[in-house]
């Protein structure tokens, strides 16, 4: 029995152009509906966290060496060298990483634990007023240097946390980033708190 031999069409240059045309015609559809702009906002949001925690920590690093030139100066102030150093050593222990972003809770006591101490390492400076000697100790106007600068640090990596998570909860709560949101499973992410005393950096006077 004699073999038939079907035609095989084989596809023309304009063929293979016009599918490679369609591909990237595709691409561009898929690129421009927002299928990465989560992904790319969410990384976004998770440096600026990074940033802070790193301003933080470089305030936490700083106070020991404060406390113990006050304490060089001041050693009846027990009560308040030991309240900063207890609230240190409690906002050092509330950490954030970047999987806790979506749980408020998790933001709050990291915030809550900040400002306390905060407001501990306000009220050892105001002790250093009743003490000339120690606000002209050079160390003490090195550590002043490096604790405002830090500070100022601490409230722009916080703006810039609360912008990052802006867009990507605008772009998660709305659409079409809704939709790519439920593909992705991304949830909104929790911020600070935005009252004009929570943006305003401690006041650091010596």
């Amino acid at each position: 029995m004699r073999s038939i031999n079907w035609p095989v069409k084989m596809p023309n240059a304009a063929t293979a152009r016009n599918s490679a045309a369609l591909l990237v015609l595709v691409a561009m559809l898929i690129s421009g509906c927002g299928i990465n702009d989560i992904p790319t906002e969410e990384e976004q949001a998770k440096s600026a966290w990074s940033e802070v925690q790193n301003q933080y920590q470089r305030r936490a690093d700083l106070i020991p060496n404060l406390v113990n030139t006050v304490r060089g100066f001041a050693t009846q102030e027990r009560e308040v060298l030991t309240e900063v150093t207890e609230a240190r050593a409690k906002a050092t222990q509330v950490q954030v990483n970047a999987n806790q972003l979506t749980d408020p809770e998790a933001i709050r006591r990291f915030q809550e634990a900040q400002a306390q101490l905060s407001g501990a390492l306000g009220r050892l400076l105001a002790v250093s007023e009743r003490y000339p000697d120690l606000k002209s100790n050079q160390n003490f106007l090195a550590l002043q240097s490096q604790l405002e600068g830090t500070e100022n640090r601490i409230a722009v990596a916080r703006r810039d946390y609360i912008q990052a998570v802006q867009t990507y909860n605008t772009e998660v709560r709305t659409f079409p980033g809704r939709f790519w949101a439920m593909v992705y499973s991304a949830t909104p992410m929790a911020t600070f708190t935005t009252t004009e005393e929570n943006q305003r950096p401690p006041t650091v006077q010596f």
